[in-house]
């Protein structure tokens, strides 16, 4: 363990030595040119440092009352202008050519930008229908809420022209179909109640007895309005399809969910600035019987809705979380210092950094975005580690100097001056050193394009220079001001010496030990994945997240498109004409795609059942809306006419009729479920057959406003959109289509090459980190003492995810640059102890604040794993795991890759 030393007495030996090799031969001095530079900007840091640390003693008093005033000035203002953007693909510099063709988009259809996506789901066609049309016309009237809204496929262009985009066969079927059902329509159109449905049945029945009709063709419409029945009798909510029932096609899925677009009125004052528009559509859907309790299901998604959940992701637990870490961070420095008063000064320093360095990034960054965000914990983590190293060396020498005092036989002088000189000149420049290397690590990041990490790398590299000046000028002061004392344990790990002299003298053994590991985990680097879908890193358990799924399961509403303007309807129909003939593509929509082929024959079809079916939009309405009697007494009179059909062994006409004479016996009190189940929509129903019928020809010219602005820009430019075929979640197929499209519309913008360049944006700022860390290190033997142990622990990091499944992602993949940052503090603590010629690394002061230091930084970064959000979570498990290794790479394998240390200057090396 390391004595206490008369460090004005080393100061001038060093400087001697220096001067004495100047002098000699010039064969000498070239030898140890390197070595007498080194001594002279060793001393001359040495010097600063004290200086620095002996006037911050001396004014104590002064320099806490003005950080802690600077102090309070800046948390208030960080308190008013902090904010967080936590829309992913601001995590990419806007200056990108790909970033200005997304945002050239945007600017050509700003209605596009910052949407709520309502995805509507029924169990009938019916009820999807009708719940999109009344909550987007609920939408619609809060002006204060949404500032427009739009549900395409309610649009009044596709009710009258849908038929259009059937094929010939199947408008000529529908056309049949509505011809069979014309008694049922008439009926209805002049009484659209039960006892209209009722009316309706009982002419079938006839047409059935006087054997006009087949009755198995009315096993569909009587099996549908007996389970309607039942189900009203039953108390549950089902009501009849009458799309399903007036049509021999079975609804697809698409007819199974509306999408209503919305902009909301964001509230950025608010932490999620579309909480309340999100809460009014839930709100709406509740109001309106929009629930999954009947048959109906609401759900919301979209960019403001995922930057929401994200947004309570971060924030949801964040107290709890905080407060846990907090706990355990101040356990450790308590075993680390032994000493409240040293505590408190290193927690009081701490906090001071970290509210200027919130102040910085407010100031000079702006909005947080997710990755960003998580400066908090990496300044804490790293930061701390300044101020334990500090302090746990101050300790160590104020039980030195108690000691001398005791072995004086005096009292003597207060020894706090010469303890914080003599931790100045022992701790100084080996922190001035990891902090410049730290904060070069770091900022490193900043000429990055993913700007994520580059705001992180800013904030953490001003950051820790925040943190260098504060642990050398105001803790110092503190220590001063509350008077802290010293322990022997300080000196650092006793019991250590044998480990000490074991890694020496075996290193060749763990040498080899190290080359095995390394050699294992290059293997495993082969199962090595990246997960380059930004999506991932959401909230899986939220429910925008969770709809968002949902929708990419389905080809036609996947967010996996990529859109491209082109100048005119000419260009887009060449450019949609080219893109399509690629097998990467699915489809290619324009708004050319909503003209429909085949026209004048499937208007024919429609004009002849116009023709036939008009008489029953002229039926008289059959007076007054019938009361409960009467529609009990029509179930009575439709039930005999349907037994007759029974009784020629007609099952669905049994069942029928066993239903309706369930209603004559229950009487009025079931009128108001039948008419929930039975007649609800059917005059929404009739419109939109009405209007089917009214179908008219359809070219570029005649598509109406509202279907194209979604597709032609205010300057007349034309969007193209181009749909991937396959599994689009699939690397390499997002990958193929992302290429085959680019090379016919270099200009093609959108999430598939967002998540392409993001990761080609991702992999080249790693390696410009490595390559930066390399200059700033230099000196060949440094490098190696210093990155070979951090090579180390990176590589058994990676293995662990490998063998753990844990994918690296846009979020944790800045782990790996900001371990080397940390990393590179410890190392260098160590290497600069070993230059000095100090033997006995594990049983110094610096190993102690090593292992302490790793305790409380790995207790921030562990914070961040509780986090509801997957990218923090996941940068907090590679971060922890990554620690780990470099702790124990740092404390076993580094002192024997540096072997014995070289002698002491003052011991007349002469080097």
């Amino acid at each position: 363990m390391d004595g206490p030393r008369n460090v004005k007495r080393t100061f001038r030996l060093r400087q001697v030595n220096a001067l004495d090799s100047a002098a000699k031969p010039a064969s000498t001095l070239v030898g140890n040119r390197p070595r007498i530079r080194f001594m002279l900007a060793y001393s001359r840091v040495i010097a600063a440092v004290v200086r620095v640390v002996g006037a911050s003693r001396r004014h104590a008093v002064a320099v806490a009352a003005l950080v802690l005033l600077a102090t309070a000035l800046a948390g208030f203002h960080v308190a008013r202008r902090i904010a967080i953007d936590t829309d992913t693909s601001n995590l990419i510099s806007p200056d990108l050519p790909w970033r200005r063709a997304a945002a050239e988009l945007d600017r050509a259809f700003p209605q596009n930008i910052d949407l709520l996506a309502v995805v509507v789901d029924g169990e009938t066609p019916d009820q999807t229908e009708d719940a999109a049309s009344a909550l987007a016309a609920q939408f619609a009237a809060n002006r204060a809420l949404f500032r427009d809204v739009r549900e395409p496929a309610g649009s009044p262009f596709f009710r009258r022209n849908g038929m259009l985009f059937l094929s010939v066969g199947e408008v000529q079927t529908f056309a049949d179909s509505m011809i069979t059902a014309q008694p049922m329509l008439g009926a209805l159109a002049s009484d659209p109640s039960p006892r209209g449905v009722f009316g309706a049945l009982g002419l079938f029945s006839q047409g059935v007895i006087r054997g006009q009709i087949a009755a198995s063709t009315l096993d569909k419409p009587f099996g549908a309005v007996a389970r309607a029945i039942d189900a009203a009798l039953d108390g549950r909510y089902a009501p009849l399809s009458w799309q399903a029932l007036l049509s021999d096609r079975k609804p697809g899925p698409r007819e199974m969910r509306r999408i209503i677009l919305a902009r909301p009125a964001l509230n950025y004052g608010d932490v999620e600035p579309g909480r309340r528009a999100i809460e009014e559509v839930h709100a709406a859907a509740r109001a309106g019987g929009f629930v999954p309790g009947n048959g109906v299901r609401v759900r919301v998604t979209g960019p403001v809705a995922l930057s929401d959940d994200q947004l309570s992701a971060l924030s949801d637990g964040a107290g709890v979380a905080a407060g846990l870490s907090f706990g355990l961070m101040v356990l450790w420095l308590a075993l680390a210092m032994r000493s409240v008063r040293a505590v408190a000064a290193i927690l009081v320093t701490l906090g001071v950094g970290l509210v200027a360095c919130a102040c910085f990034a407010v100031v000079v960054v702006g909005p947080f975005n997710p990755i960003s965000v998580a400066f908090a914990p990496l300044f804490i983590g790293i930061a701390i580690d300044f101020g334990i190293q500090f302090s746990v060396r101050y300790a160590a020498e104020r039980h030195g100097c108690d000691e001398e005092a005791a072995a004086a036989g005096a009292r003597g002088p207060d020894n706090l001056p010469e303890a914080l000189r003599r931790t100045a000149a022992g701790v100084g420049t080996p922190l001035v050193v990891a902090g410049a290397a730290t904060a070069a690590g770091f900022l490193s990041l900043y000429p990055t394009e993913y700007r994520g990490v580059s705001d992180l790398g800013l904030i953490a590299g001003a950051g820790m220079l925040i943190a260098l000046v504060l642990n050398l000028t105001l803790l110092p002061a503190l220590l001063a001001l509350f008077r802290s004392g010293g322990f022997r344990e300080a000196g650092g790990f006793a019991r250590a010496a044998p480990l000490d002299l074991l890694l020496v003298r075996r290193r060749r053994w763990i040498f080899a030990a190290c080359a095995l590991l390394a050699a294992a985990s290059l293997a495993a680097l082969a199962g090595l994945r990246f997960d380059f879908d930004p999506i991932n890193l959401e909230n899986p358990d939220s429910e925008s997240a969770r709809t968002l799924f949902d929708l990419m399961r389905d080809p036609d509403t996947t967010p996996y498109t990529l859109d491209v303007l082109a100048a005119s309807a000419k260009e887009a129909s060449e450019l949609a004409s080219r893109l399509g003939r690629l097998r990467e593509v699915s489809q290619v929509i324009w708004l050319g795609s909503f003209v429909p082929s085949d026209q004048q024959a499937k208007l024919e079809i429609i004009e002849d059942a116009r023709g036939l079916l008009e008489p029953a939009w002229s039926s008289p309405r059959a007076g007054d809306p019938p009361g409960a009697a009467d529609i009990v007494a029509a179930a009575g009179k439709c039930a005999a006419e349907i037994r007759k059909v029974a009784a020629g062994g007609d099952a669905a006409a049994t069942r029928l009729a066993a239903a309706l004479e369930r209603v004559v016996s229950r009487g009025p009190a079931a009128v108001p479920a039948l008419e929930a189940n039975l007649s609800r929509g059917a005059v929404h129903r009739l419109e939109d057959v009405r209007l089917a019928l009214q179908a008219a020809p359809v070219s570029l010219e005649t598509i109406p406003p509202d279907v194209r602005r979604d597709w032609v820009a205010a300057d007349g430019r034309y969007r193209v959109e181009v749909f991937p075929k396959g599994d689009a979640r699939n690397h390499e197929v997002l990958r193929g289509f992302v290429a085959a499209v680019t090379r016919e519309a270099p200009g093609a913008t959108g999430m598939p090459v967002q998540i392409q360049e993001s990761a080609r944006t991702v992999i080249l700022a790693v390696a410009a980190i490595t390559l930066i860390l390399l200059v700033v290190l230099r000196r060949p033997r440094d490098i190696m003492a210093v990155l070979v142990p951090l090579l180390l622990a990176g590589l058994l990091t990676l293995a662990t995810s490998v063998l753990a499944g844990m994918p690296l992602n846009f979020a944790n993949i800045v782990t790996l640059p900001l371990l080397l940052g940390i990393g590179v503090a410890f190392d260098i603590y160590f290497v600069l102890r070993w230059r000095s010629g100090e033997a006995g690394l594990l049983q110094s002061p610096t190993a102690r604040g090593v292992v302490f230091s790793a305790l409380t930084t790995g207790t921030a970064f562990g914070s961040l794993m509780l986090s509801k959000s997957p990218g923090m979570a996941d940068m907090g498990k590679l971060l922890s795991l990554g620690l780990f290794y470099t702790l124990v790479c740092t404390l076993f394998f580094l002192p024997a890759f540096l072997g014995a240390p070289p002698a002491r200057p003052e011991e007349g090396s002469g080097r």
